[in-house]
């Protein structure tokens, strides 16, 4: 697994990168989420969603499911986009890393918080119990 901080910074933080913190890869994202036991920013909707009577809340929860997944991977290709803008920035500027802060590090980091807290709710969402799914 890749290493989550750099001098001081979590991935989180745009400083990571803008003091050359290594590129995190989708899965060390996941890796890290689950195994910090955080749930995500959704967790208290999530948990109201299973307090909700059949057949509502199987419907409910599938949707939640959907949704986060097509959040996901909307951010996933942000992610990846970024990832290929900043090796450029890299490349192009190897002698302002840990000078100047620039854009791209704040779009990776707010991307980076994106996916960390998209893998938080969806692995609330299936920590759920497992429901009964309607059959017709």
């Amino acid at each position: 697994m890749t290493k989550l901080s750099h001098k001081g910074y979590s991935a989180g933080h745009p400083w990571y990168y803008f003091l050359g913190g290594a590129v995190l890869k989708i899965k060390d994202i996941k890796e890290a989420v689950y195994a910090s036991g955080y749930e995500g920013y959704l967790a208290e909707d999530i948990k109201n969603i299973a307090r909700k009577p059949e057949p509502q809340h199987t419907r409910a929860i599938s949707a939640m499911r959907c949704k986060l997944i097509d959040d996901l991977k909307r951010d996933v290709s942000t992610y990846r986009r970024c990832v290929r803008e900043l090796r450029i920035h890299r490349l192009q500027n190897p002698e302002l890393i840990g000078q100047c802060c620039a854009e791209i590090h704040t779009s990776m980091s707010l991307k980076h918080n994106h996916i960390y807290n998209g893998f938080a709710n969806l692995r609330a969402v299936d920590a759920l119990p497992a429901q009964q799914f309607e059959l017709f």
